[in-house]
């Protein structure tokens, strides 16, 4: 089985994260939810989400991925967090894919993942993208980098996510219960 990492940072956006959650799952990955101190952790819009586990438990674990969503403050709280920094680095460092949607595209850029790669992210954070090359898409994908643009795009950016670990057939498995536009 296929294990992903979400953490999740006090202020995270809940569209993109449980979307990015419930679509992987689905598709039969173990999603490994992980708060950065506290177990129940408050997205940008007051929901409320019990993670698995705190980041520090499952920091010595390997992962087929790790994904970052976005949100205000959720992804400067991920940005700020030096455990993140160092995961994203030793998962480019195993040659293992890292994903970010909205502003957390953001984090990948503090990791240093980002120079001269295509990248999308929230166009009220493309101006700070500066070592990537913006373009503006819903979802990019460059070379072990996956970045969406924001909750809007969350259902194609997990679909991309999906692809990417199980292949186009699973999409349309999926999606075939889920019905999204894609």
């Amino acid at each position: 089985m296929k294990k992903i990492l979400v953490p999740l940072a006090e202020g995270f956006e809940e569209i993109e994260a449980i979307t990015i959650i419930d679509l992987l799952r689905r598709a039969g990955a173990e999603v490994i939810i992980a708060s950065l101190e506290k177990r129940n952790v408050q997205g940008s819009h007051g929901l409320k989400v019990i993670a698995d586990t705190v980041l520090d438990e499952v920091l010595n674990e390997e992962f087929e991925m790790v994904v970052l969503p976005g949100g205000v403050p959720g992804a400067p709280n991920l940005m700020g967090d030096a455990r993140i920094i160092k995961l994203l680095k030793d998962q480019a460092a195993a040659s293992k894919t890292s994903a970010a949607i909205c502003a957390a595209p953001a984090v990948l850029q503090e990791a240093g993942l980002t120079q001269d790669k295509k990248i999308t992210s929230h166009p009220a954070w493309a101006e700070r993208m500066t070592t990537a090359i913006h373009t503006g898409a819903r979802v990019e994908t460059a070379e072990l980098l996956v970045t969406g643009q924001a909750a809007g795009s969350a259902m194609e950016f997990s679909f991309k996510l999906i692809e990417i670990l199980f292949g186009k057939e699973k999409v349309t498995e999926i999606n075939a219960g889920v019905l999204a536009k894609l």
